[in-house]
């Protein structure tokens, strides 16, 4: 038997669903994008849960920045992460990093305009890169940001060290410069990336 919603719940659901469409994800990148699991989200598309005015209120704001953030051709941490894992998938590790740091480098400008609208498309958590040492380093990225911008990060950037340091391969530093030359706010989670390779022109 299928269940009838009232009125108020249906205009709940219609809203939501409006939500997920317009931010251009899926439905379960959505969920990850609100901090939510893709079953709660679910629960709620289907009425059979009564989302919190604060979820709703979240769901339009980061829906609206997502939208903005890829009208305006700038990447949001979303759109990064799966750049990243498109790269990383195709054995590109030169694009994933290129993609990581023009992630960054959007990141910075929409800190820079102060747009509040955009800076959200980075409030939105990000599904995996597919590397946790990828996942590690944007989300340690991600936070410099917002710290040198003098703003609160994000919850999805809040990451715990790596269990084992990461130092990727350098063309021309031997390991050991390359923890040397490395920011202290990388090494607390382990991993070891020199300072002027995280410099774009």
């Amino acid at each position: 038997m299928t269940q009838t919603l009232d009125p108020d719940t249906r205009a709940v659901v219609a809203f939501l669903r409006g939500a997920v469409t317009a931010s251009g994800m899926s439905q379960g990148s959505f969920a990850r994008a609100l901090g939510t699991s893709a079953s709660r989200l679910s629960t709620y598309l289907s009425g059979t849960t009564r989302p919190s005015g604060h979820f709703c209120a979240r769901a339009k704001r980061l829906a609206h920045s997502l939208a903005t953030a890829a009208s305006s051709g700038l990447m949001s941490a979303p759109a990064t992460a799966a750049a990243v894992r498109e790269e990383l998938l195709a054995a590109e590790r030169d694009w994933a990093w290129r993609m990581m740091l023009q992630g960054r480098d959007h990141l910075r400008l929409m800190l820079e305009k102060q747009d509040g609208d955009l800076i959200s498309s980075w409030e939105a958590a990000p599904s995996s890169t597919g590397s946790t040492e990828f996942d590690t380093l944007l989300a340690a990225l991600a936070r410099h940001e917002f710290e040198t911008a003098g703003l609160a990060a994000p919850e999805w950037t809040l990451v715990e060290p790596l269990p084992a340091p990461w130092i990727p391969e350098h063309p021309f530093l031997s390991p050991e410069r390359a923890v040397a030359k490395t920011p202290q706010w990388l090494r607390e989670l382990n991993v070891y990336v020199p300072e002027r390779d995280l410099v774009t022109a």
